[in-house]
């Protein structure tokens, strides 16, 4: 297995695990919609979550979060869309990016509520 993809599962676990610590429940992870995925999907009394997660080293050259570019952005609406239909949710939805960037003894997590919002473009 590659070294990136080894560090990106790491970085997904410890971005689930802290939104179990806020007390969010996982619903679901690399959730499939056709051909685009949603990293996490959770949800808390007040909303579901779909969350981006994007895990770096910290000797990254731009910070993880310009990767979500407004096509991947797209792509996650996409998805989202369809799980809310697939499973009827009826709760105010929420996409969320999670960066987390490794250093060499520790790992730094970054939530970042309300990240992108849906647009008719």
């Amino acid at each position: 297995m590659a070294e990136s993809h080894i560090l990106g599962q790491k970085g997904e676990d410890l971005a689930a695990d802290h939104l179990k610590n806020a007390g969010y429940k996982i619903l679901s992870r690399n959730w499939k919609w056709g051909k685009n995925e949603i990293d996490i999907i959770a949800e808390n009394h007040d909303f579901i979550v779909f969350a981006e997660v994007k895990t770096r080293n910290d000797d990254f050259q731009m910070h993880p979060v310009t990767a979500v570019t407004k096509d991947k952005q797209k792509s996650i609406i996409w998805a989202a869309n369809g799980y809310l239909q697939k499973f009827g949710v009826d709760k105010e939805s929420r996409f969320d990016i999670i960066t987390v960037i490794k250093s060499v003894d520790s790992y730094e997590i970054d939530h970042i509520e309300g990240a992108f919002y849906p647009t008719l473009r």
